[in-house]
């Protein structure tokens, strides 16, 4: 609508016969202006004849290639619900709904794209670009996964996607410590309704700590906080930015430090990705607001912006679910998906096993499917003493039993649960070594500086028993300690188990350094698991309580504890 049509149109208001004697008695009143293929911007005009445009960006992270709906946990009156949700189809029919309410929406993902399902490693994350570019994203982040293939594998898949990419702190290793270029562009500005949205680019700088080092092999990683008021100042300054976004996958408990941190002034919100959190009300932090929409294609995240003038006046944020039972799939994503994963279903569908309850990964101290993998792994192995598994949060759970009233657990699932099939080694250490490495893990945890605290939940193991205060001090969390029921021997050796990492050091095992005796098995994490349940199925992993946190729920769902949120 041009404004001689506009002034018209205020102008007839008046004689409508609407009971109202001018316009000015009109506060407002919102249009929504058509747009080719069905797409509307919606405005409101003022009394004064002033134009608000309301403005949508939209979030997804931490999908982890899982394509089809899936079983999804809810915490909801201190009891597990499981409903249907996500699916590439699914969320499709939800992303484009957006978009034809308003023209003016921009959609973003912040990372693990490529890494989470047997589809994934079985093609090397390929199969997943024509996927997300059908998807019409407008612009990406990598996390800490994309490196999982390499980097010159993920500089390809992330090149091959439509829309730009976007990292302030990964660098190209020139070797010998020193810095090239970046790999990525810092940040990118979307203008829209006269304004000007600057959007800065984080994922974490721990990926050769948390993961495989081999993985990101040729790749320099910086903190944020190295360039971030530098970005900012540009965004701000240099490029009249009205409002600013940091697209983050650090985890939740590093962007709220994050966002505490002055570096951070200047910036309005921090959408963020990695811990696969659920925030539903922005965390209101020093300088900026945190959110993060939860994992596996479950949850959308929606910030509305209202734009006068060039400036963001209002701002709103909410949490979407994508319930599978309540959204029709996308016809078009429906059928690339089937297409793409042909060749792999049957293998990918075929069942190893069976669980009695259902299987999840939520819980921060102990969940089934970590029970289930320690369990296997001390019944291939019942003469080690301690058997350890990482403390991962990935995987969606699955709780819908099929025609034999068990819960399957198929080649597919299996990758989930584990999507790297990694070589079992054993080794040994002291007492001292195993107490020590608790400490280090669980303050990777709890620990009171957030920006020390990594993305994962607390180790698993079998054979070991340990009570532990999670808000304690450093080095004051171990309450008790035995292994196979007496009390653990400081100098007494131990003989471990977990997997080989990529690029360790032959003395270390599980991020535990200074190990003995390092051997390689010969036998995969996979192979391990598909053995146990072929002779044991159907299995009940119950939680054992090898772990026991002494001050807070054993259902704690979240590291995060000082802030106003809760997962659910």
């Amino acid at each position: 609508m041009d404004n001689n049509k506009r002034r018209d149109f205020l102008k007839n208001l008046g004689t409508l016969g609407l009971g109202l004697s001018s316009v000015s008695t009109l506060s407002s009143f919102s249009m929504e202006t058509e747009h080719t293929k069905g797409e509307k911007t919606i405005e409101t005009i003022g009394a004064n004849g002033e134009k608000t445009t309301t403005i949508s960006i939209l979030q997804t992270t931490d999908v982890h290639c899982q394509i089809h709906p899936h079983d999804e946990l809810f915490w909801e009156n201190e009891k597990i619900v499981f409903r249907k949700t996500g699916g590439y189809a699914q969320m499709a029919t939800m992303l484009k709904n957006y978009k034809i309410k308003n023209k003016n929406t921009f959609i973003i993902d912040t990372g693990d794209m490529f890494q989470g399902s047997a589809l994934s490693v079985k093609t090397t994350g390929e199969v997943f670009v024509p996927i997300l570019n059908a998807l019409d994203y407008n612009l990406y982040l990598p996390g800490n996964w994309e490196v999982i293939y390499g980097k010159r594998k993920m500089q390809n898949l992330l090149g091959s996607l439509n829309a730009p990419k976007i990292c302030a702190n990964m660098y190209h290793d020139l070797g010998e410590g020193k810095r090239g270029e970046l790999i990525f562009q810092p940040y990118h500005i979307w203008t829209v309704a006269g304004a000007k949205i600057g959007f800065l680019g984080y994922t974490d700088p721990l990926v050769p700590i948390r993961q495989s080092p081999n993985y990101s092999k040729g790749i320099l990683y910086t903190k944020p906080e190295e360039n971030l008021a530098h970005y900012i100042d540009v965004l701000k300054n240099q490029e009249q930015c009205s409002f600013v976004i940091i697209l983050s996958h650090l985890g939740l408990s590093q962007q709220i430090a994050l966002a505490n941190m002055q570096d951070c002034k200047g910036v309005d919100y921090i959408l963020g990705g990695d811990t696969h959190e659920r925030i539903r009300k922005p965390i209101v932090c020093k300088y900026s607001k945190v959110v993060e929409p939860g994992a596996f294609g479950s949850f959308i995240g929606k910030l509305d912006l209202t734009i006068k003038n060039g400036i963001v006046v209002n701002e709103n944020y909410e949490l979407l679910e994508v319930n599978a039972t309540k959204i029709k799939p996308d016809v078009k994503i429906q059928k690339l998906l089937k297409d793409k994963e042909s060749l792999y279903k049957a293998e990918i569908d075929t069942v190893v096993g069976y669980s009695t309850i259902p299987l999840y990964r939520y819980f921060v101290v102990e969940n089934p499917i970590d029970t289930m993998i320690v369990n296997s792994l001390h019944w291939r192995f019942p003469e080690i003493d301690v058997v350890l598994s990482n403390g991962f949060r990935f995987c969606p759970p699955r709780a819908t039993a099929d025609h034999t009233g068990n819960i399957p657990i198929t080649v597919g699932y299996i990758f989930d649960m584990l999507p790297v099939d990694s070589v079992v080694r054993t080794a040994k250490a002291t007492g001292k070594q195993l107490q020590d490495w608790l400490e280090r893990e669980l303050n990777n945890v709890f620990s009171k500086d957030a920006s020390k605290r990594l993305g994962g939940w607390v180790v698993k193991f079998k054979g070991m028993q340990m009570s532990f205060n999670a808000f304690a001090e450093m080095g004051k969390r171990v309450q008790s300690l035995t292994v196979k029921g007496m009390p653990i021997d400081l100098n007494k050796q131990y003989s471990i188990l977990a997997c080989e990492r990529d690029g360790d050091p032959e003395d270390m095992l599980c991020r535990l350094k200074g190990v003995t005796d390092a051997k390689n098995t010969g036998v995969t994490l996979h192979k391990v698991m598909k053995e146990y349940l072929l002779v044991n199925s159907p299995v009940t992993p119950s939680p054992e309580k090898n772990a026991v946190i002494l001050d807070a729920k054993p259902t704690l769902l979240s590291q995060v504890t000082d802030v106003d949120y809760t997962f659910k």
